[in-house]
């Protein structure tokens, strides 16, 4: 076993509070590209699609990408075993919280239970009228923009270009980022604010820091104490199997 998967499985199962942060790069094996990069979903659609201001002034524009994007094409994903992994170590008491920037509700399907959501579920809508959310697949998207009951419009319950992270989601990210005396980072590259805080200051407060990505991050020189290069399910799938190996 390498030394750094072997103390990576170490380090989470002598944790106290143990957080996962994850990034686009867990999602990418369950066939949802990244936004960022030459492939991403910015390289194919305009990302003023989904500003605040443009989604208000032209609603029926901005929703015929939103439903190609995240409806059409992203709701066919599945959970992959990076998920699944993570939905287990929860269950075995070792992650106590996760952290994601995804929206696509992944974790949760894979039986996930504590997680913050920075930016938002892309599979729950909310009305600006009357503030009521409902899932995406109780509310039909064939005449867009789709209309709540109250005559309001429906907006996929995800921060769009302009909006703010959410709350609780904020709060309690930051929270389990200072409470924190391991953080396990996946698929996350730091490019994106202000979710990139969180390693920083899990550093800050005496966490060790894990990180998993194919490449090395903006993290992996300034924060991360130790670094498993690879894709995500199987590095998490590595690291589960040295944390059996390494149970009395």
């Amino acid at each position: 076993m390498p030394d750094n998967l072997a103390d990576a499985a170490r380090a989470l199962l002598d944790s106290r509070h143990a957080v996962a942060v994850t990034g686009a790069g867990v999602s990418v094996e369950s066939g949802i590209p990244t936004f960022r990069g030459p492939d991403g979903i910015w390289s194919r659609y305009d990302p003023a699609s989904i500003e605040l201001g443009f989604f208000l002034t032209d609603p029926r524009a901005s929703w015929l990408v939103i439903k190609e994007i995240f409806y059409d094409f992203f709701g066919k994903a599945e959970p992959n075993a990076a998920h699944a992994v993570l939905a287990d170590l929860e269950t075995a008491g070792v992650i106590r919280e996760v952290v994601t920037q995804n929206i696509d509700n992944l974790h949760q399907a894979a039986g996930s239970r504590v997680v913050w959501e920075f930016h938002g579920n892309s599979q729950q809508l909310v009305c600006l009228g009357c503030r009521a959310r409902r899932p995406v697949d109780e509310v039909s998207l064939e005449s867009l923009p789709p209309l709540c009951a109250c005559g309001g419009l429906f907006k996929p319950d995800f921060i769009f270009f302009g909006e703010g992270i959410p709350e609780p989601a904020r709060s309690r990210s930051f929270k389990a980022a200072e409470d924190c005396d391991v953080m396990l980072v996946i698929g996350s590259t730091g490019e994106v604010a202000p979710a990139s805080m969180l390693p920083g200051l899990a550093k800050q407060t005496g966490a060790t820091v894990i990180e998993i990505n194919p490449e090395p991050s903006l993290f992996t020189d300034a924060t991360t104490d130790i670094f498993l290069q690879g894709k995500a399910t199987e590095m998490m799938t590595a690291l589960a199997a040295a944390m059996e190996d390494s149970t009395p």
